[in-house]
């Protein structure tokens, strides 16, 4: 089942009860919205566990057995009959003390319950209820997870649109994207400057490093996890047959996606367990991160509550945790472009020079979690790629004369809109070896207009035709050197060498290097003019705060 129009109209009016009730915070009401949707699908989750463990003819325990002690007494409602979602009846009997756990099957307390004993049992009972089932998980999600929405009204409404979705009824595929639809609705940057990628940037940088099934697959900076559901959908994609690949409509563009029919049992199980992995600092954005690999069919991939550039992790730690010990094969990332970490709290494999610098120290973090010939994607703002800061030309240094810089794809200025309208290139690259020529691409159109709100489609679309460049780089490599160099040049993609990179401080700014004729070198493109001065302008106010 696609996700209908309705789907999106009931999150739309929930957002809008959440505003117009009090709750102006769309992170916190996200994480809201992640906690009703879990409990309302344990009850199914359960359901299927109690099938399989009858048909494995396995004993099985459902967390809905038994008794439980309250924690609030005025929650101790007197013995009456409700009917579930499902159209049978429940005796709920109880004592002052405990009541059934049965009462927190959603199809109980979400039907029979409203106003203010809604607000009291959510507030006191169902969260303690679902934080001890989350003791005994992989990763408990509802550690330190609070009811907010406690106005009545605001609840009673919020609970009965969640109840009219019928998450129970939909696929992986609709319940993920009904969350994702949630997730748009967070048009705020964190305070280390984090913000939400937008999800077609994410598939084309995911298509261009194409993660294969078996290797490991790692964000540092989670957030929501946009990148590990984005190389998930990938992998399933190139592991389905014809038939089992299907198009779905996802912000106004066609969407292919695939069953992943091809996958063998081990690898399916692989997926969920042993494949991805991830950091967030933002306890929320762990929790959403979280709620939306659940929600997509991996429920035991762990998201770690953890800032990689002020702790560090021994092997002993890495193995209690299930973590590669020798590095990761892929690291996708966005991570916050403009934060500032205490000095004295950064830790020593991560530092470059004196810099405090986020987006320069989680560059050097990846640089290093990568095994041997692991490669990387990662957005970086445009200032990384010329800063003339020691520390911005050392990291450079490092990254062409120890790694291999495979690309740099330029990305419009204001992709990032409605968060930011910073400019932000791509860096491709493997670990080890040196660099000998670098692809450079630049994009002016990525399917959605440059205004303030970057959401509505149109056709203009670079980002399709340079991920196929890069796929086939080295035939446009045979075509770079058989050029005339005497013509003018008309494809949005060229190429550097690493000779003249070095004779330009390491300079790996995609127009550093853009062959032009004499009318485009007196006449640039006024708005990439503004993006380099853009560039610059952040690059002098982050000396600036540094000194």
């Amino acid at each position: 089942m696609p996700l209908t129009p309705d789907m999106r109209r009931s999150i739309d009016q929930i957002r809008d009860y959440l505003f117009g009730g009090g709750y102006p915070d769309p992170v916190s009401n996200a994480e809201q919205l992640s906690f009703l949707f879990f409990f309302y699908l344990v009850e199914g989750i359960d359901a299927e566990n109690k099938a399989r463990a009858r048909f494995l003819k396995r004993t099985y325990k459902s967390p809905f057995a038994g008794d439980w002690e309250l924690k609030n007494p005025l929650n101790a409602a007197a013995g009456s009959a409700v009917h579930d979602s499902r159209g049978s009846a429940a005796t709920v009997l109880s004592t002052a003390s405990t009541i059934p756990r049965e009462r927190f099957r959603w199809s109980i307390w979400a039907k029979g319950l409203s106003g203010e004993s809604l607000v009291r049992f959510v507030r006191d009972e169902v969260f303690a209820f679902f934080a001890e089932i989350g003791e005994s998980a992989a990763h408990n999600f509802m550690n330190g997870a609070r009811l907010t929405i406690d106005e009545p009204t605001v609840l009673t409404q919020v609970v009965n649109l969640v109840d009219g979705l019928r998450l129970d009824q939909a696929d992986a595929d609709t319940k993920g994207d009904l969350f994702e639809h949630v997730l748009r609705q967070i048009k705020q940057a964190g305070e280390l400057g984090q913000f939400r990628t937008p999800r077609h940037v994410i598939r084309t940088i995911v298509e261009m490093i194409d993660p294969k099934v078996g290797e490991t697959i790692y964000d540092p900076a989670a957030g929501t996890a946009g990148f590990l559901v984005a190389a998930y959908n990938h992998i399933r994609l190139a592991n389905s047959s014809a038939s089992a690949i299907t198009t779905a409509e996802l912000d106004g563009k066609p969407q292919r996606r695939g069953l992943g029919d091809k996958l063998s049992a081990a690898q399916v199980s692989a997926l969920n367990s042993a494949i991805f992995f991830g950091n967030d600092v933002d306890p929320k954005m762990v929790r959403l991160a979280t709620m939306n690999l659940t929600l997509r069919g991996l429920p035991d991939v762990r998201i770690q509550l953890r800032n990689v550039l002020t702790t560090t992790q021994d092997a002993e730690r890495k193995a209690e945790r299930g973590l590669p010990a020798d590095g990761y094969h892929v690291i996708l990332a966005n991570p916050p472009f403009s934060g500032r970490v205490d000095r004295d709290r950064i830790v020593e494999d991560v530092k470059v020079g004196t810099t405090t610098a986020t987006e320069l120290l989680f560059l050097k973090y990846m640089m290093d979690s990568l095994r041997p010939g692991g490669r990387c994607g990662v957005i970086v703002p445009e200032g990384v790629l010329f800063g003339s800061t020691g520390a911005h030309k050392e990291l450079r240094r490092q990254l062409i004369e120890n790694n291999r810089v495979e690309a740099v794809l330029s990305l419009p200025g204001g992709v990032f809109q409605p968060y930011s309208g910073v400019k932000t290139s791509v860096l491709f690259f493997r670990k080890g070896g040196t660099t000998e020529r670098v692809l450079f691409l630049h994009a002016d159109d990525d399917g959605y207009k440059l205004d303030a709100n970057h959401d509505t489609p149109i056709e203009a679309d670079d980002l399709p035709g340079l991920a196929q460049a890069f796929v086939l780089r080295d035939s446009a490599s045979d075509k770079w050197t058989a050029r005339d160099t005497a013509a003018e040049w008309g494809e949005r993609w060229w190429f550097a060498d690493a000779a003249v990179l070095r004779s330009n401080d390491f300079n790996l700014s995609a127009s550093r290097y853009r062959p032009m004729s004499q009318a485009q070198v007196e006449h640039r493109d006024p708005h990439e003019l503004l993006d380099e001065l853009a560039a610059i302008e952040l690059e002098i106010s982050a000396e600036v705060d540094a000194l």
